[in-house]
């Protein structure tokens, strides 16, 4: 179950919306308006909104999405029982409200067109509300045996809005590239056949590389942004992990050097083959030695 949460300014505007016949839409809860028609509904409202005529925003326009997977169980009445959970949980209490199903959509879903000026005159808070809907949903999903969709592959990328729509479309090109690549140039050539662009993060004015970013159709997000797999550090585990490392290490560093056009010697001994670290540091040791026994001799 997801939700999504509108403050609105117009009860016409909703209630006119969630009753529209195109959507099916059928009426299965309620309280404290008069149902007669839209206009009598509406006009419940507006008379409690009176109380504190102020306020901006005085509409709760909510809609509980669930997974057509849950379509056969999912009744009128379990769907109602959901919803004023849901309410409870809010903390919404003591103000009117209607719930609406519509059948317009493979997957079942309800709207709330709540109003905020409680039956006191009181308005009803929206702190951290986006936050609370979400945790809320999470909690009734587990409690009532929901489906609960596995990532972002379930997300049908074309009814959503920019920039989602295309942190989207770079998910799934980046899963693919993964596949498909063996070190940062393969990725960034796979990515790039999609017009998608690839670069780094740097920490401060220093040479040491903290994130890495993807950019398309005008819009960037951090590799994190699209997914905690695609941080850079996790890119780089999988690309240069030590049985891909003297295979990559060397065209990888060459490759950061291109792309960003920094040189970091610490870096350079990093992404060396286990060999040359070798030969560096018996190198390192021996002139180590020599400064020794020459200072000794000074000594003497």
């Amino acid at each position: 179950m997801i939700g999504k949460i509108v403050l609105g300014s117009s009860f016409s505007r909703v209630v006119n919306y969630l009753l529209d016949e195109k959507k099916n839409a059928k009426i299965i809860d309620s309280n404290g308006v008069r149902l007669k028609n839209a206009d009598s509904i509406v006009d419940s409202f507006l008379m409690q909104q009176e109380m504190l005529p102020n306020i901006k925003s005085p509409v709760y326009h909510i809609s509980l999405n669930f997974s057509a997977k849950d379509k056969s169980h999912l009744s009128d009445d379990i769907m109602a029982s959901i919803a004023k959970e849901y309410i409870e949980k809010m903390n919404i209490k003591n103000t009117q409200y209607i719930i609406v199903r519509h059948f317009d959509k493979e997957h079942p879903h309800i709207h709330l067109c709540i109003n905020r000026i409680n039956n006191e005159g009181k308005l009803i808070s929206n702190r951290n509300d986006r936050y609370r809907c979400k945790k809320i949903c999470e909690a009734l999903t587990s409690k009532h045996q929901l489906y609960i969709a596995k990532g972002k592959e379930k997300i049908k990328i074309d009814r959503l809005r920019e920039p989602d729509r295309t942190k989207y479309q770079i998910y799934n090109e980046l899963k693919e590239a993964m596949t498909k690549s063996s070190n940062w140039s393969d990725l960034q050539s796979e990515l790039a056949r999609k017009d998608i662009e690839l670069s780094f993060k740097y920490k401060g004015k220093t040479n040491e590389i903290q994130g890495v970013v993807f950019s398309k159709n005008g819009y960037s997000f951090n590799g994190s942004k699209i997914d905690r797999s695609f941080s850079y550090s996790k890119i780089n585990q999988i690309l240069t992990g030590e049985d891909k490392i003297s295979h990559s290490a060397d065209r990888d560093s060459d490759f950061i050097e291109r792309s960003t056009s920094k040189s970091s010697p610490m870096q350079t001994i990093i992404d060396a083959p286990l060999g040359i670290l070798g030969a560096m540091g018996a190198s390192a040791g021996s002139s180590d030695n020599e400064d020794r026994k020459r200072k000794r001799n000074r000594s003497y």
